[in-house]
């Protein structure tokens, strides 16, 4: 670790997602296992599947002249980042210069934009398209234009690592503060891809979810032998981080230490999961934040219920704590928000800051029966209130086999804040 003077702080957050389209937002959801998964369905798609949907167009939020350039990822993701400034107190960057950044991860881009342009010129037979539709569908879109309206003129980088990207952007960013290349960052992902060409991708993988009969909102499961699959999600997640020196100098509030990072790759198969390479990354976040096993008050667990996913991960959870396995706090947060994909690091470390915040422990919803493969020290069904927690860690692994742990612990030091009381998108 370096020293105090350069450890790193969250000042900031902003949530625009299927569970909340603000901080206070999701942690009321959080507390009351409320879901934003339902039902989405397509005249091009022969049959329903579960998602989780923000049910809000924000085009209203943008001018015409912005509108040409953003698909409705960069637009969630605009409203996201100003929240977290705002959050933060600080909302332009132009006197950082180049000791500013800003850290992104998505999977998918600008896919609809990409999507309705490729039916155009199919379906349609238009030869070419509007001017700025190569913009709006880049994958580094949302980053350039939230640089570009905030003034953020050093690093702006976009990784694409999957399920972990969000997690890898955060982590690079955490290790620039720290090691003095930065002051501040602007750090986060989305992701919104829920249009037919690509949950028919992920229906060909036979990795989706199906609707639950009675309640689509309980279609996902994670953990439970009745699990039948992941749900994708829309959403988007930034938090401003800064060392804490930073901090200190301005008087900022933080809502937690950014401790821990670890990242490592499975080196296996590119669509199947393996336990070292999760083990792995946990065991160096630990390392990183100087934590023993038993240390942990809570566990976010990438856990997507997918068959084989899931146990996969309650093996490298045992592995990585041991006999501090039986006695830690485990639950997966996307029985309510869904799989946001590349912006789902961001989603559930911005839980876990929240968990300590409000000292409880967020909850597997529908997990009635817990499959015999998955045995853990689950958080079922509810939350569990007026719990201290210390220190949090999330996993979130991808395709390709890159894995990405964060740790977030508890600011003793600091003015520590709860969440902002409007959201930036009323």
């Amino acid at each position: 670790m370096a020293t105090s003077k350069q450890d790193v702080v969250i000042t900031g957050m902003g949530v625009v997602s299927p569970i909340g389209l603000s901080v206070p937002e999701l942690r009321e959801s959080l507390l009351q296992n409320r879901s934003g998964i339902r039902l989405w369905q397509s005249p091009q798609m022969s049959r329903t599947l579960p998602a989780g949907l923000i049910e809000r167009d924000f085009s209203d939020q943008f001018s015409k002249l912005e509108l040409a350039y953003m698909d409705r990822c960069s637009q969630i993701a605009m409203l996201a980042a100003g929240q977290a400034l705002k959050d933060g107190g600080i909302e332009q960057f132009e006197g950082y210069a180049q000791r500013a950044g800003l850290y992104y991860g998505s999977v998918t881009g600008g896919v609809k934009s990409e999507h309705d342009w490729v039916r155009q010129f199919h379906v349609d037979k238009v030869g070419s398209s509007k001017p700025y539709t190569i913009m709006a569908s880049m994958l580094n879109a949302a980053p350039a234009l939230i640089s570009i309206k905030h003034r953020i003129l050093g690093p702006v980088i976009t990784n694409s690592n999957a399920c972990s990207s969000s997690g890898a952007a955060i982590g690079e960013a955490c290790l620039a503060i720290r090691e003095g290349r930065l002051d501040v960052a602007l750090v986060g992902g989305a992701e919104a891809a829920l249009i037919p060409t690509f949950m028919g991708l992920w229906f060909g993988l036979r990795a989706l979810a199906e609707v639950d009969p009675v309640d689509v909102s309980r279609s996902c499961r994670p953990f439970s032998s009745r699990r039948t699959g992941l749900v994708l999600g829309e959403g988007s997640v930034f938090m401003l981080i800064e060392s804490r020196a930073h901090a200190e100098k301005r008087g900022a509030a933080c809502y937690g230490r950014l401790s821990g990072y670890g990242i490592a790759s499975d080196g296996f198969h590119i669509g199947s999961p393996s336990p070292e390479g999760q083990t792995a990354a946990i065991r160096a976040a630990l390392a990183d934040a100087r934590l023993r096993p038993e240390q942990v008050s809570y566990f976010n667990a990438h856990a997507t219920a997918t068959r084989g996913g899931d146990p996969i991960e309650t093996d490298s959870i045992r592995a990585a704590f041991g006999e501090a396995a039986d006695s830690l706090p485990v639950s997966s947060t996307k029985a309510i928000h869904g799989h946001l994909l590349g912006g789902t690091s961001a989603m559930e470390l911005a839980i876990c800051a929240l968990a300590i915040q409000g000292s409880f422990l967020p909850a597997t919803a529908h997990l009635d029966e817990i499959d015999p493969e998955c045995k853990l020290h689950h958080i079922a069904n509810e939350p569990e209130l007026d719990t201290p927690v210390e220190h949090a860690v999330s996993l979130s692994a991808g395709f390709g086999g890159t894995n990405v742990a964060l740790a977030v612990s508890k600011e003793h030091d600091l003015l520590t804040k709860f969440p902002v009381s409007e959201a930036s998108t009323n």
